[in-house]
């Protein structure tokens, strides 16, 4: 609970005010029944004063009256503002919460992101948002104004008679020590939910990002079975932590039902004994409605309690994750001019093997380079080593002949160009997916970036031009115009190191050509550095250097021609990819 208290100190005025009507609320709240029974003793027991003088009774009566009144409005006024303030508080402290826990997120390194469900993160900062709100609610709106209720009802007692102060007295401990007792469990069964909701909202964002592969596949039936699966378990919990509170909330009942039964008797005792009138009877009786009723709902107020310290224990533990390592005093970098590899090997946190070994290159600005190599041989892993989101076990990584690890990665990365294998496209118009790299991009700067990446034919079939929706992940246009996009935002930035990483391996021959010939423009140009991972060996055959990989490591390395002339590995490649096309264009000449 430390954690939310450090959230609450930012708004300890708004707090403070808050706690200050609850107090006003409640104290006002109780002069009502006070008043009533001085009404009760004065015009009530003792209206035979009176005598049938009507005039006189009105006339006494009346201040009485208003005095009630003006306490009730009183006390609707402060619990309005009352109100008003706490949902103040729990909208800033769950904002709060909310945005400190994706900035966190965000800093994170990006291997914490490979190990977890994409939407675990958001359903544990959803689910201690809410209970922080709930549990904020409770505690002013029921545990302080029963404190202080208590606190009212304990002067008044004392004043009235000290034999009734006892039985207050020991209500508080009675409850709490049965309630600490049975609230254990729940704090326990409440961990579990947790870890089964947020596990459900992980497998929730795969399915419905997956949704087209789960709908082509016929595997409906099978996701819900297995989302239902998860959602029987939160179920099982739930119900059992609901058995848990209610068997809390009868066992306090109960004993709540004993006390007030107890004072009851001492109070028609006292009345008996002459040690108190009937007004103080009847104002101790609404006061034991004040105590005893929020008792009653202790469980549930308990159950909040360790559900939110279940949620503020995920939260906490995502806020002391290492976040990405960054140098207190970073080198300048500038204009990235050169790139280098010297000697550079990265292991994933479960591999047992090396991703990549001993990788060493240098490339200058206006050269391009290339990497190639079968499936799993590291190509992409150098690319996440390139961009910063992974860091070398060993060797270093040189920009502008200054170590990665001293720079501002932000720095690198505001002059990256990147064009992933895997297309990420916003909901939201062709426009809209652009500016996500350049904000401050003019139209004409972003049609001439979709030209140079071949999206004439989406531009023609944009009835609203760039202003055209196409949807979460650009669902309405085509794999190769996903692409062509993903490119097109990458030229926009004019970066100065432009990564391809298979950037043309959803796009048509014809297509594959265009963008190539883009490419090739604008390497040819010299004004950046550019990197290729390429599978289709014709998009990089221009390129000043081609490394092969294997296994992780460099095994043959020269120009396009050179690399066919060893007959190694490369040109393996070549002549089945070349074979492969004669066929594609056999077949082709064919169909009539």
């Amino acid at each position: 609970m430390k954690i939310l208290l450090a959230y609450l100190k930012n708004y300890k005025g708004i707090v403070a005010l808050a706690l200050l009507l609850a107090a006003i609320n409640q104290c006002f709240s109780m002069l009502d029944p006070y008043i009533y029974g001085k009404i009760l003793n004065k015009f009530g027991v003792g209206h035979q004063t009176y005598k049938g003088d009507t005039a006189r009774f009105i006339q006494d009566i009346i201040p009485y009256l208003l005095g009630v009144i003006s306490v009730a409005m009183v006390s609707r006024i402060a619990k309005n503002f009352q109100d008003y303030y706490t949902s103040v508080i729990i909208q800033r402290t769950g904002a709060q919460l909310y945005q400190d826990g994706i900035k966190r997120s965000l800093d994170l390194p990006f291997q914490e992101f490979e190990d977890q469900r994409s939407g675990e993160t958001l359903g544990k900062l959803q689910k201690v948002r809410t209970d922080c709100e709930k549990f904020i609610t409770s505690f002013i709106s029921v545990i302080f104004q029963t404190l202080v209720g208590f606190t009212f009802v304990l002067i008044f007692a004392l004043q009235a008679n000290w034999m009734i102060a006892p039985v207050f007295f020991v209500t508080a401990p009675i409850l709490a020590f049965i309630s600490n007792l049975l609230s254990k469990k729940i704090k326990t069964i409440s961990k579990q939910i947790v870890g089964e909701t947020t596990a459900l909202a992980g497998s929730t964002t795969e399915s419905l990002r997956n949704v087209e592969l789960v709908k082509s596949l016929g595997l409906t039936t099978s996701e819900i079975g297995r989302l239902n699966t998860i959602t029987g378990k939160i179920l099982v919990l739930e119900l059992k932590k609901v058995r848990f509170i209610r068997s809390l909330s009868f066992v306090q009942g109960t004993v709540v039902n004993f006390l007030r039964t107890t004072l009851v008797f001492v109070l028609y005792y006292l009345v008996f004994k002459d040690s108190i009138n009937v007004g103080q009877l009847l104002t101790l009786t609404f006061y034991s409605f004040f105590i005893f009723n929020p008792l009653q709902e202790l469980g549930n107020i308990v159950a909040s309690y360790r559900e939110v310290q279940a949620s503020l224990s995920n939260f906490e533990k995502l806020m002391n994750t290492p976040v990405e390592v960054k140098p207190a005093n970073p080198d300048k970098l500038g204009a990235i001019e050169t790139l280098e590899f010297n000697n550079v090997s990265f292991k994933h946190r479960t591999a047992n093997t090396s991703a990549v070994e001993n990788i060493s290159f240098t490339i200058n600005k206006g050269e391009t380079i290339a990497f190639v190599g079968p499936s799993g041989s590291g190509k992409t892993t150098l690319v996440k080593l390139l961009v910063g989101l992974y860091h070398p076990i060993n060797g270093t990584i040189l920009y502008n002949d200054k170590k990665a690890s001293n720079i501002n990665l932000d720095e690198l990365r505001m002059q990256l160009g990147f064009v992933s294998q895997d297309t990420q496209l916003f909901s939201g118009t062709i426009k809209e997916n652009l500016l996500f790299v350049k904000p401050t991009a003019t139209d004409e700067e972003c049609m001439t970036a979709l030209h140079k990446a071949a999206c004439d034919n989406l531009l023609r079939r944009a009835d609203k031009g760039l202003d055209t929706v196409i949807g979460e992940g650009g669902i309405k246009i085509s794999g190769g115009e996903k692409q062509r996009l993903s490119i097109a935002r990458a030229l926009l930035r004019n970066p100065k190191l432009l990564i391809f990483d298979e950037a043309t391996s959803a796009l048509d021959s014809l297509t594959e050509v265009e963008i190539t010939e883009t490419i090739r423009d604008i390497s040819g140009k010299k004004e950046q550095i550019t990197v290729m991972i390429a599978h289709r060996l014709s998009t990089i055959m221009n390129a000043d250097k081609i490394y092969v990989l294997e296994r992780g490591k460099i095994i043959e390395e020269g120009q396009h021609n050179d690399l066919l002339e060893i007959k190694g590995l490369y040109y393996a490649m070549w002549r089945q990819q070349v074979g492969e096309r004669k066929k594609e264009a056999v077949a082709t000449v064919k169909i009539p």
